[in-house]
């Protein structure tokens, strides 16, 4: 028998939903409407702080584990909880929806089922997971990789960030180094409610996607060494210059994306070079490449190819190329018969759904390891993220969430986990 939500009628309260939302965009504003709040800076500490407030307001049983993921917890039921959540972090230049929408939506979740009186055969969870962006301390979905098991918890306290930051350092400086060890408790199911971060669903006019996996990430540094000098006086046949040799891995990058087409994407984001003057050959530069596909053995080659390339044009311009691997996660697989319950649900409900892998990667890509795992997207307006002018509608907002609260409801009758 298909799973059903058990109180169908219910529905989230919108109004308070936006509310939170709005409340924790006030911290850490930017110009344009988003926020920067990169991981463990007092910023992110201030946001949690407000986040566990709430969680506590609900009556939560909230735990901290040893790198900073926050697990709030209804203990009503039997057995392992169903979890939701996503993370409260973001990039420099981040909006007001990526991640927060997750977190916030669970609590609502919880709120609202607390508010009908219907009490859940099995305990519900929301987390937020440290550092889920990536932007300060390399991997992304830093916490929920340490909470499987994927990353040591020695290896992920010993990590320092983009500015000379230590993981543990700050962890205990903003108070949120907890007790509890990791691996975490495997729930018995996740769901995350996430905005989609791309244009598909817009474009294509669909108010709900049943995510079936997330795209394989491949993370590197390239630091390339030549041989600084004058802008006037260095003939070119005799430069060995960083500056040429990153830009043409960028090119060779973005080309090789168009010639795979399919869901290949590839990005040179960051570009530094050194002494970064106008009149001076470059003594050094250093870049990220960031490659992506849904299909492993097409990323494998990719990054073959990208390698393969790098060695020739470094012999070629008389550079030296070292590179460092920042992330690297195989695509991921969501469960089918989860990614057909939040399907149905939307169907139930009125909405269109369309079933897409994600572009960007998750939480809820290592939640996959140790749980059947399933993502409920929304539109993003003109597919924009990770950028101030992020948004998506009151309206979506509530869809998703309400297709959130009866998955969720509906996996915690679940019994045969």
């Amino acid at each position: 028998m298909a799973l059903q939500s058990p109180i169908p009628a219910l529905r989230i309260d919108a109004d308070r939903l936006m509310g939170r939302l709005m409340d924790l965009a006030s911290i850490s504003p930017i110009e344009g409407g988003g926020n920067s709040r990169l991981a463990l800076t007092d910023d992110d500490a201030a946001g949690r702080d407000l986040v566990v407030g709430w969680m506590k307001d609900l009556n939560l049983d909230v735990i901290v584990d040893v790198v900073g993921n926050v697990v709030g917890t209804w203990n009503v039921g039997h057995g392992s909880p169903v979890m939701t959540g996503s993370h409260i972090d973001t990039v420099r230049t981040g909006g007001k929806y990526d991640g927060n929408l997750g977190v916030l939506a669970g609590l609502e979740v919880i709120q609202a089922v607390q508010e009908s009186g219907h009490i859940p055969s099995r305990p519900i969870s929301v987390a937020f997971f440290t550092n889920e962006e990536g932007a300060r301390f390399a991997p992304d979905m830093f916490g929920s990789l340490v909470y499987v098991g994927g990353l040591s918890v020695e290896e992920a306290l010993d990590t320092v960030g983009i500015d000379g930051a230590r993981v543990a350092d700050e962890l205990e400086r903003i108070g949120y180094n907890g007790a509890t060890p990791c691996p975490g408790v495997s729930p018995s199911s996740f769901v995350e409610l996430h905005i989609e971060q791309g244009p598909v669903l817009e474009q294509i006019g669909v108010s709900i996607g049943a995510v079936t996996g997330v795209q394989g990430i491949s993370w590197q540094e390239l630091t390339i060494e030549g041989q600084s000098n004058h802008a006037g006086t260095t003939p070119m046949s005799m430069r060995c210059d960083p500056a040429y040799v990153a830009s043409s891995i960028a090119v060779f990058v973005r080309n090789l994306a168009n010639r795979y087409g399919g869901n290949q994407v590839g990005t040179v984001g960051k570009i530094d070079l050194f002494p970064n003057l106008i009149n001076v050959v470059p003594a050094k530069a250093v870049m990220t490449v960031d490659v992506r596909n849904t299909d492993e053995s097409l990323l494998a080659q990719a990054e073959s190819e990208i390698a393969t390339f790098i060695a020739q044009i470094a012999e070629a311009e008389g550079v030296r190329i070292s590179s460092r691997t920042l992330a690297r996660f195989e695509p991921v697989e969501f469960d089918s018969e989860l990614i057909d319950l939040v399907e149905s649900l939307a169907k139930q409900h009125g909405h269109s759904v369309h079933r897409m892998p994600s572009g960007a990667g998750h939480d809820a890509q290592m939640l996959a390891r140790v749980c059947p795992t399933s993502m409920i997207f929304v539109p993003s307006v003109n597919g924009i993220s990770h950028n101030p002018a992020e948004h998506t509608s009151a309206q979506d907002i509530a869809n998703g969430a309400n297709i959130l609260l009866h998955t969720i409801l509906a996996l915690a009758e679940k019994k045969d986990f």
